[in-house]
């Protein structure tokens, strides 16, 4: 009976500790900063109920799906665009305004200047084509791997480079 009071007395001893410590100007703050932050927490997720929130979430997810399925349509477009030949056509073309121009040579007058404004168009064509095509394998590649809005941005800066590429191919050519 001894050892019950005594576990009886120093139980009543601790929690009184505790009472104490529980009065001290720290633990008040640390738990008003815990109330205030249950608080927000609160508020967050009464927000995040609202009907304006979840239509919100259901517009980002329809942007997420339509994203993919252009992804889809762009990589079916690269995949033909290959398979009908698009590509080893224009190279054809360059090489033969290239010959042509050799013929002619560099200097050869009015139609060896025409020739060479005609390969100077289809390169920049061919440059047109290549930068779309990678444009859209980055496009399909990273809508797969980020969110819309990372990949709607990231469209925009290779469009951007691709114009300045282009912008550049036509100054040096």
């Amino acid at each position: 009976m001894g050892s019950k009071l005594g576990d009886i007395k120093e139980t009543a001893s601790d929690t009184v500790e505790i009472l104490r410590q529980l009065g001290t100007p720290g633990v008040q703050e640390t738990l008003d900063k815990v109330r205030s932050l249950t608080v927000t927490v609160k508020e967050i997720m009464d927000t995040m109920k609202s009907p304006e929130w979840v239509q919100s979430m259901d517009n980002i997810r329809r942007i997420v799906d339509d994203v993919n399925s252009s992804s889809e349509r762009m990589q079916s477009t690269v995949r033909e665009m290959k398979e009908t030949g698009v590509f080893d056509e224009a190279r054809s073309l360059m090489q033969s305004a290239r010959k042509t121009m050799d013929v002619f040579g560099k200097d050869g007058g009015p139609a060896g200047q025409d020739m060479r404004e005609v390969l100077v168009a289809v390169r920049e064509m061919i440059e047109s084509v290549r930068m779309l095509t990678d444009e859209l394998k980055v496009a399909a590649s990273e809508s797969r791997n980020s969110g819309a809005i990372k990949e709607l941005q990231e469209a925009t800066k290779d469009m951007s480079s691709a114009y300045e590429a282009v912008r550049r191919g036509s100054r040096t050519s």
